[in-house]
């Protein structure tokens, strides 16, 4: 049992390598996101000001939020927060889940100032499709709106539902790599299961970018 629980946790929030693609170019009046790695999982943070339509209702529960982070998950998972061999061992099969959304008063880096964070810059463009694409991935009640499960384990957080089954080869940083790759931003999310494959790419663009201001 301690083998398997150990094979979950690996499969759920190890490090492994990822290539990343060589255009790393800072555009012309870009946008700054954020990409945050919080133990074995990744959310993306997305400016308030930079949300377009039609995510943009999700701002309306939280005046003054600043950023709005989302991050996905297996849904009992990810809401029960618990770390049990069981719990791990069921995330690992295909299974419903979650969006966890939190709203934040200030950037990310103080935030989750104990965490790895890195800014990146993208297009307004880009940032809007980004918005479009996690809008749908959130599950909708019948009025069209987000279909909210619970409150999150965050001031300002809530779990929503989500469209897509979470499963051992497409995790909560596989998300993450397809939003920013689908964005048409320099990512590459083939293969992408942990943690540490999508933070070593961020952060190397983000290297690359910043030596671009220079």
């Amino acid at each position: 049992m301690m083998l398997l629980a150990w094979v979950g946790a690996s499969l759920l929030g190890g490090c492994t390598a990822a290539s990343v693609l060589s255009d790393a170019t800072v555009p012309t009046g870009s946008a700054k996101i954020y990409v945050v790695e919080r133990g074995w999982h990744t959310d993306i943070g997305l400016p308030v000001d930079g949300i377009s339509s039609p995510l943009a209702p999700l701002e309306h529960d939280y005046p003054g939020a600043q950023f709005m982070m989302f991050g996905f998950g297996e849904r009992d998972y990810l809401m029960a927060r618990d770390d049990s061999s069981g719990k791990m061992l069921g995330a690992l099969f295909p299974s419903k889940s979650a969006i966890l959304m939190i709203a934040l008063r200030a950037p990310p880096s103080e935030a989750f100032a104990d965490q790895r964070v890195v800014a990146l810059r993208l297009t307004h463009a880009q940032v809007d499709r980004l918005a479009a694409m996690i809008w749908q991935a959130l599950g909708k009640s019948a009025n069209g709106l987000p279909a909210r499960l619970a409150d999150g384990p965050h001031a300002d957080s809530a779990y929503y539902a989500a469209n897509e089954t979470y499963d051992a080869l497409h995790t909560c940083n596989t998300w993450t790599a397809l939003l920013l790759h689908n964005a048409g931003f320099p990512v590459n999310a083939h293969g992408v299961l942990f943690a540490g494959q999508v933070m070593r790419q961020v952060s190397k663009i983000a290297a690359l970018q910043a030596a671009q201001t220079h």
